[in-house]
């Protein structure tokens, strides 16, 4: 085979992944918390058919002979960039201005990770995610509870039937991480801790780098739509080229048996 084609087909496959993690960037444009893939690519091995440095017989250094066979993924990255802030003025939407996660409990009761405020009370009264998902620290809502109030800092507090002062219900915090690249996404806007995110740092909302919470908003998508087609261009284009190689290749393969008959 020639291996131009074994090349160019790595290159074919490389652009196919990074139009699935650009068609999953445009399919969550409109999703609450979400944060963007990008793709990362390195070159493969090298068939080194000459040792650059290597003294010639004439006493001259040679750059080499060193040719490429391909690229391949070496993993995909979430950007966790701020996405824009949407107001909704819904008392139990918040949104997250600066770093941080909020942590609920999976029904195997694993943490898993959320930058998605849409919070909900279920029939228990307990505060949790918009899959029914109760937040930690929990924080139970009372049933003749009135008006929810949010404070920047995650204090909750409620005001009640026949009372007109507020009644603390609870502190909600924040979790961040070393390195958030290296969470695991579980869909559901979830995440878990991996060993390449570190552990999990817990804090209140506005102490040291976490960031503050806002009542009656919700934390967009950060995926720019512009930016989303430009790369969806770049690696159509790219793909065509590729192929085009892998044709080549093939006529001059064509050519070469016709030749040796």
């Amino acid at each position: 085979m020639n291996p131009a084609m074994w090349i160019s087909k790595t290159g074919v496959q490389a652009q196919d992944a990074k139009l699935q993690a650009i068609a999953n960037n445009l399919a969550n444009v409109n999703t609450v918390g979400f944060k963007r893939d990008r793709v990362v690519f390195e070159d493969l091995f090298y068939q080194v058919d000459a040792q650059p440095g290597a003294q010639s017989a004439d006493n001259t250094i040679s750059n080499g002979v060193q040719l490429g066979n391909g690229t391949r993924i070496v993993g995909t990255q979430k950007i966790f960039t701020n996405g824009n802030m949407q107001t909704t003025s819904q008392a139990l939407d918040v949104a997250i201005n600066g770093a941080g996660f909020l942590q609920v409990r999976r029904p195997n009761g694993e943490p898993a990770f959320t930058r998605a405020g849409q919070l909900a009370v279920d029939s228990n009264g307990t505060l949790t995610n918009a899959q029914g998902l109760p937040l930690v620290p929990q924080i139970t809502v009372p049933q003749n509870a009135t008006a929810i109030t949010i404070g920047e800092n995650g204090m909750v507090s409620a005001t009640v039937a026949g009372s007109t002062a507020p009644t603390e219900l609870g502190q909600l915090t924040l979790t961040s991480f070393v390195n958030p690249a290296g969470l695991l996404a579980l869909g559901e806007n979830l995440f878990q801790e991996t060993a390449a995110s570190g552990t999990a740092n817990e804090g209140r909302p506005g102490d040291g780098g976490f960031g503050k919470l806002k009542q009656g908003a919700l934390e967009g998508s950060n995926v720019q739509v512009v930016e989303e087609m430009v790369d969806m261009i770049a690696a159509q284009r790219t793909y065509e080229m590729n192929t085009k190689v892998l044709s080549a290749a093939d006529n001059m393969l064509q050519y070469l048996a016709q030749a040796a008959r």
